[in-house]
């Protein structure tokens, strides 16, 4: 036993000290310290509801994750709502850190906690469309006294507030003979009136682009009867306490999507032509929209 007690003490020594006596050496494995990754400043993203929030994922997912990568310590997190008021709550409480709202939103809803530091590109794309399926007879405003009509929202300016407007500026009493149906999503006004469960229901552009690429069937038995004017496209906004020099980079990332092949992929997936720089000021003509929208139509509910 002491003899055995012996060699493993001579074993021990020469792999700790490699074995002087001319034999191999023992390398003893040496453990890398774990590379030190700086934590990512983490920015919560809010869209306003542009589709239901499985579609948003799908459509402004890649692009979120985009910006991610080009802004260093910086990881976006696209956040859904289930539909306009949640998401109306949640830029009231200061939610977010960044947000998309629409026009309405930027000078109403978000105006206390946020600032606007750009906007999506193409104002001639921020229209209301009416749309109604081919084999109706409705042919003017009239023809809707009467009869339902869907939009997402009553807040959604150009899927509802602009079309409401344009229908009561041409003749139709939207207060007292239109049925308006508050359906959550652009998705859903745009079904209510393939099935027919309405005579005319409203939209706008990109959604509407989106529907007929992902179902040209039922797209086909729908037309755009009217159209609306336009107003500043949605707004990009950051909260006012958030660091201006972050806010910066990410307002870089985003408006440089569209000078790059890969860029211009995601926006197009994303039915959006870009983003640019925009301040308040640039918000300016949906104040005296919402003026006309009063006194035509009256207060929101």
């Amino acid at each position: 036993m002491h003899t055995l007690c012996k060699a493993l003490l001579w074993c021990a020594a020469c792999v700790l000290a490699g074995c002087s006596d001319g034999g191999p050496k023992v390398i003893l494995p040496q453990y890398a310290s774990p590379a030190s990754a700086e934590p990512a400043h983490v920015l919560i993203l809010g869209i306003h509801p542009l589709h239901n929030p499985g579609r948003l994922d799908a459509m402004y997912g890649p692009l979120v994750a985009a910006v991610s990568d080009a802004v260093p310590g910086v990881t976006l997190r696209l956040e859904a709502s289930r539909d306009y008021a949640e998401y109306e709550r949640k830029l009231r409480d200061g939610r977010f850190d960044l947000a998309l709202p629409n026009p309405y939103q930027t000078v109403v809803a978000a105006a206390a906690q946020y600032r606007v530091f750009g906007k999506v590109a193409r104002d001639d794309d921020f229209r209301g469309l009416i749309i109604r399926r081919r084999d109706s007879a409705v042919s003017q405003p009239s023809d809707l006294r009467g009869a339902a009509f869907s939009c997402p929202a009553r807040t959604a300016v150009a899927a509802c507030m602009l079309p409401l407007l344009w229908l009561q500026q041409n003749g139709l009493d939207v207060r007292r003979d239109l049925e308006v149906r508050e359906v959550g999503s652009q998705e859903s006004s745009i079904l209510n009136v393939v099935q027919g469960r309405v005579a005319a229901g409203a939209t706008w552009p990109p959604p509407w682009r989106a529907f007929q690429k992902d179902y040209p069937e039922l797209a086909a038995q729908v037309e755009v009867l009217w159209q609306t004017d336009t107003l500043p496209n949605n707004s990009l906004m950051a909260r006012r306490d958030l660091d201006e020099a972050l806010v910066s980079q990410v307002a870089q990332a985003l408006f440089e999507l569209s000078s790059t092949p890969a860029g211009q992929a995601l926006l197009e997936r994303a039915e959006i032509a870009g983003f640019e720089p925009a301040n308040a000021l640039t918000y300016a003509p949906v104040g005296v929209m919402l003026d006309r929208y009063r006194t035509a139509i009256g207060e929101l509910r």
